[in-house]
């Protein structure tokens, strides 16, 4: 039996959507697992592969909104 699997071809990933989705995946998860020291490597890989700098920042933001919540806006103390 043959692979009966139906893709649609306007949703289907080319090679390099499917690269570059993978590397700011493994970016979000070195941050998530606090593996700080394979980030710098994660980052210049994801460039090599054309990300530009405003994804990688989304994801690093997602990660800090997510992840440090005393760190938001509303929860700041203002200074007179």
């Amino acid at each position: 039996m043959g692979n009966n699997v139906l893709i649609n071809e306007e949703q289907a990933l080319g090679t390099d959507q499917l690269l570059k989705l993978t590397a700011l995946v493994y970016l979000k998860e070195a941050l998530v697992t606090q593996k700080y020291e394979t980030c710098q490597e994660l980052i210049d890989t994801a460039k090599d592969l054309g990300i530009d700098s405003g994804e990688i920042s989304a994801v690093i933001e997602d990660y800090l909104k997510t992840n440090n919540p005393g760190k938001t806006k509303t929860n700041r103390v203002p200074i007179y």
